[in-house]
């Protein structure tokens, strides 16, 4: 069964420039049928619009809070009866947080684990069985390098460990599916220019956070998007529990 064939599923991935839509973009110029899940149905369907008219596969938008259980199954039965097979799924929805620990309020703690943490659980345990029937897929964690380094750029505690958390899942995961024909790895950006970091990437700030960086500049999606469409492909089969980085050289470890 080629990628062509099957359908790779990126959630919160309508952010305008966001690493999940440059990501499904990415996949859709590899020949995946790509489905784009996130809290923005309307964007969702914009976003799948424009993929299937610039790449010519089939798109979806689905609306989906990785959150609710019962949203996830929602999502995946309406993939069920009008996609191709999942084939591939990019665990990208997340939320940031900068607050500091002391002022980390319990609510805010279980918000920033719930899209990071559960989330990923709520969709990659639906997913995950029929790739194992088929005997192919490719699980993809959209961690960070808040996760490797503690925190420091732009997330605080309450990221660093929801991401970390991430890390731990994906490769114990791996362990679990490599003998179904599925791989799961992370990829750990450090700074990208995206909505989240925009507004805060400007005059001294930037100057001092590039000045950090070997390769002198921040991270574009696609630096993100193109490793991610490789961690995806059929032939990319024997790379399982990697954690890679994208940083510029910022995190050297």
């Amino acid at each position: 069964m080629s990628h062509t064939d099957l359908t790779a599923i990126v959630t919160g991935a309508a952010s305008t420039r966001g690493i999940g839509r440059g990501t499904a973009h990415a996949l859709a110029a590899d020949g995946w049928n790509v489905s784009i899940l996130d809290l923005d149905e309307g964007a969702a369907k914009e976003t799948a619009d424009e993929i299937a008219s610039t790449h010519g596969v089939q798109a979806f938008g689905v609306a989906c809070d990785v959150t609710d259980e019962a949203s996830v199954e929602a999502a995946l039965a309406n993939l069920d009866s009008s996609a191709p097979p999942i084939g591939a799924l990019v665990n990208n929805a997340g939320i940031t947080s900068p607050t500091r620990f002391h002022d980390v309020t319990g609510a805010e703690w279980d918000r920033i684990f719930a899209v990071n943490v559960r989330g990923a659980y709520n969709i990659t345990r639906r997913v995950t069985p029929g790739m194992a029937e088929r005997g192919f897929g490719r699980v993809v964690f959209l961690s960070s390098v808040s996760a490797e380094r503690g925190g420091g750029v732009f997330g605080g505690v309450a990221y660093s460990a929801a991401k970390a958390a991430q890390l731990g899942f994906a490769r114990a995961l791996a362990r679990e599916v490599g003998p179904d024909g599925i791989t799961v790895n992370s990829v750990a950006p450090g700074l990208i220019d995206t909505d989240i970091t925009g507004g805060a990437l400007e005059g001294d700030t930037k100057t001092q956070l590039v000045a950090g960086i070997p390769v002198g500049r921040n991270g574009r999606v696609a630096d993100v998007a193109d490793l991610i469409t490789f961690l995806c492909r059929e032939q990319t089969g024997y790379i399982t529990g990697a954690t890679y980085d994208v940083n510029g050289g910022s995190h050297i470890h």
